[in-house]
């Protein structure tokens, strides 16, 4: 039967081991079993050594524990290995169990949501960044690109066919930037969104639609839904926004010649995610989760830390916005994305409060 300690263990929602002496473990919690995806009973039967990448420092750490007899703890703890899967940052807390035990308490702490949510809150600060550089372009640009294409076509009318390529390309030109500042616009648009309950399955099929009538009509689609699902609170206009962007990104990435092109769309309901208000001691529940996959190359490494940020672009011709427009919109609705890459596999992860409804009950749609 199990005693009262255990049930207070397993109740953790982070992964505690109890590493006895030759760093054998002793015991561990239902959430270190599933986080090195092992029973109880098999990790008995190994050394910690045989559960963690050769030359960890976490072994390191449980002998300093011992020597000094008291806790000791180590931040962002790379522990990745080929069955644990690449890069698994990890906070490490360590402490003896009890004064005169060789057993040592060992505790992982993921740093997978605490870095999603301080990046998100970059992601925020990036996009908003640029509100008044909308405002100004749409002013101070627009204005005179006008009387630029004016005066292009006013040229065409009097000019041969060489002259007309110029005047043209100008025009064509000028069309350009127009849509460029455009889209620059809508970083500045701070009206107040009218924003009730939305169902995210039908925001999806809407954008699989468009994708399949139009620029994605050559790859397969997946779904992987929750159908039991509540409605988010949210502007169904701005959420198809958000979602058609990733899903052109996504079908961009795979590429037109792709034989085996495949985006995944997938939803599910998750617990004990919760971002702080700003400006507010209020801390909001982000229990709705949105994904989009695909299979294409992957993104760069190196652009992995900026992606969100305004003109940060993989695309030979892309302007560099939409991401950091997607960031804006998601951040209005008070939730968080983020891009989880993997060898070819790449996945941008969307979590979003809970319509509720005036009473505090969840809103059926």
């Amino acid at each position: 039967m199990m005693g009262i300690n255990d049930l207070i263990m397993n109740a953790l929602p982070l992964p505690v081991l109890t590493v006895g002496p030759e760093h054998r473990v002793v015991h561990a919690n239902a959430a270190a079993e599933s986080f090195f995806e092992m029973s109880l009973r098999m990790m008995q039967r190994q050394k910690l050594s045989d559960i963690l990448p050769f030359g960890s420092p976490v072994m390191a750490l449980v002998e300093d524990v011992r020597q000094r007899g008291s806790s000791v703890s180590e931040h962002r703890v790379d522990i990745g290995s080929p069955r644990l899967g690449p890069e698994r940052i990890v906070d490490v807390f360590a402490t003896p169990l009890g004064d005169d035990s060789e057993n040592v308490i060992v505790m992982l702490q993921e740093r997978t949501i605490a870095d999603k949510m301080n990046r998100q809150l970059t992601h925020r600060g990036a996009a908003r960044s640029i509100t008044a550089l909308g405002a100004l372009l749409a002013h101070e640009i627009k204005n005179p690109l006008s009387g630029i294409r004016g005066a292009a076509q006013l040229l065409e009318q009097s000019a041969d066919e060489n002259d007309r390529l110029l005047t043209r390309l100008i025009c064509d030109e000028t069309d350009r930037i127009v849509k460029l500042v455009e889209r620059m616009e809508l970083f500045g648009e701070e009206r107040p969104v009218e924003r009730g309950p939305v169902n995210v399955h039908g925001v999806l099929d809407h954008v699989k639609r468009l994708a399949q009538s139009g620029f994605a009509r050559h790859i397969r689609f997946v779904e992987n839904y929750d159908p039991s699902l509540p409605p988010v609170l949210g502007s169904r206009d701005q959420l198809i926004q958000v979602i058609l962007n990733l899903v052109k990104n996504a079908a961009e990435a795979i590429g037109i010649d792709a034989m085996d092109g495949e985006i995944t769309l997938s939803t599910a309901f998750r617990t004990g995610v919760r971002l702080q208000v700003p400006g507010s001691q209020e801390r909001l529940s982000l229990p709705i989760e949105l994904s989009i996959s695909d299979n294409g190359p992957g993104i760069p490494s190196d652009l992995l830390s900026d992606l969100f940020d305004p003109f940060v672009t993989t695309k030979v011709s892309g302007s560099g916005l939409g991401l950091a427009l997607v960031a804006k919109i998601v951040g209005d609705h008070g939730g968080i994305i983020e891009c989880e890459p993997a060898p070819r596999r790449t996945t941008f992860r969307i979590l979003l409060p809970m319509h509720r409804a005036n009473d505090g009950r969840e809103a059926d749609l």
